[in-house]
């Protein structure tokens, strides 16, 4: 049976968010080096960007590198910036032809200067395009961000620009990083791990979660269909009753 044939194009997530976990552990598997995993693992976000962008997903975010990340060994830090800038170097074209604008979140002034040039390169040249938004998260931490948020509307309120009574969810997002995007339709987690790891843990309240034993390297085509045929099985009540939403 074809897998697509079991999705609703109609009920799509209209924001997916991926954790992509599992590649050291794929690497350790092949009795490879860990700087092979991330390799291939690249190899997996370019086919399931273009995945999403065939289904009409509208919003893919990517869980690239987090803040944790930087407490990694240092070889393995600059191995993944130097991937991160061959990556999009590489993978621009393939955007272009998807029709796919870039998109970044994170503490983005902690990447090395040449990942932050090539990163805003390829932003600038896929700005104009409408059919997929890809927001990669990169030296990003969900609580750094609304530390962030939180001193950045306490010197508002300090400031007289806000009264603290205007305070409410449409104002938090207002100074988030994700403020251009809608709320996570569908968080996906590979490799068997069971945690969100502060991943954009605002954005994801109402979110439906998919975790699979799938190592990211490997995680393929079908192994998307599987986690949207699962979404598209749940009842999103959004603390509603079921007979309230039907």
């Amino acid at each position: 049976m074809n897998l697509l044939d079991e999705i609703d194009i109609t009920r799509l997530p209209n924001h997916l968010a991926i954790i992509m976990d599992g590649n050291g552990r794929w690497a350790k598997k092949q009795g490879l080096l860990r700087a092979f995993g991330h390799e291939r693992g690249s190899k997996s976000v370019k086919d399931n960007i273009k995945t999403c962008a065939d289904l009409g997903i509208e919003y893919l975010t990517l869980y690239a590198f987090s803040t944790e990340n930087w407490n990694r060994p240092r070889i393995e830090v600059e191995t993944l910036m130097k991937l991160l800038i061959k990556s999009l170097r590489k993978e621009l074209k393939t955007l272009q032809e998807n029709n796919v604008k870039m998109n970044a979140i994170g503490n983005l002034e902690k990447l090395p200067k040449s990942a932050q040039d090539e990163l805003f390169d390829v932003m600038e040249k896929t700005k104009h395009n409408t059919k997929m938004t890809l927001t990669l998260a990169l030296s990003y931490g969900a609580r750094e961000e609304i530390v962030n948020a939180v001193r950045n509307i306490s010197n508002k309120v300090k400031n007289n620009i806000i009264s603290i009574d205007d305070i409410d969810d449409s104002i938090i997002n207002e100074h988030l990083y994700t403020r251009n995007l809608p709320d996570v339709d569908l968080l996906i987690r590979t490799s068997g791990e069971h945690r969100i790891s502060n991943f954009l843990l605002w954005q994801i309240a109402y979110a439906e979660l998919y975790f699979t034993d799938v190592l990211w390297p490997d995680f393929k085509e079908k192994d998307l269909y599987e986690a949207i045929i699962s979404y598209q099985k749940r009842e999103r009540r959004f603390g509603k009753t079921s007979e309230q939403i039907k």
